[in-house]
């Protein structure tokens, strides 16, 4: 085949949506940066980890770290929600599963969260901090920002899964069961499978009314 009709076949074929480069290239320097610190993280208490650390792990200068983040504690809170995301996906999955019966759905989304929770590297570093380390405040007293992401990307499953529910109303069974598996995750007691049943068992009846297009007691 000839240069020009290798040419005019390209120009004829379907054209792909290409990422632009800058925007690959700062996920990639995202990703690499809260990869350092995941690695970090396997050696040492966050408490103890520098941005200095995190940077010189990642092979980039200090700056360009800041320059990214702003703070540390923004960094924080963008790792943990990077981390979230991996748990929300599985956690996703699982209420699509049950979208016939909303309380199933609860328990299963819970029951997953959960035991990835309790099998993940970095959330038993999190279980064993006894408030020394300083991972333990990223999800719980200093958690706003992971909190309101969580629960508008569960919101959002939710409204799409059962359309006849306020959106009020997924919002804040949303909040309550991010808040919960939060608790659960930094305070854990028993079985994962048990403890979604009975915190579903629990939740069900405004479950049931929100989900379905109810009005909810207050």
């Amino acid at each position: 085949m000839s240069a020009a009709a290798a040419a005019t076949m390209e120009a004829m074929a379907p054209t792909r949506e290409r990422t632009p480069y800058a925007v690959a290239a700062r996920q990639l320097l995202r990703d690499t940066l809260f990869d350092a610190a995941r690695d970090e993280l396997q050696q040492r208490a966050w408490a103890d980890i520098t941005m200095a650390d995190i940077a010189r792990a990642a092979g980039v200068s200090r700056q360009t770290l800041y320059k990214e983040f702003g703070t540390r504690d923004e960094f924080s809170a963008a790792f943990v929600i990077r981390e979230g995301e991996r748990f929300l996906d599985a956690v996703e999955a699982a209420v699509r599963e049950h979208l016939d019966d909303p309380s199933t759905a609860v328990a299963a989304a819970l029951e997953v969260f959960l035991t990835t929770a309790g099998e993940d590297p970095l959330m038993r570093i999190l279980l064993s901090d006894d408030g020394t380390g300083g991972m333990l405040p990223l999800v719980t007293t200093q958690s706003m920002p992971v909190v309101t992401w969580a629960s508008a990307r569960l919101a959002a499953v939710m409204r799409d899964g059962w359309p006849h529910a306020s959106e009020h109303d997924a919002q804040l069974l949303a909040e309550t069961l991010v808040r919960l598996a939060i608790s659960y995750v930094t305070v854990p007691k028993g079985a994962p499978r048990a403890t979604a049943r009975d915190a579903a068992a629990l939740l069900g009846p405004y479950i049931e009314r929100a989900l379905e297009g109810g009005a909810p007691r207050a």
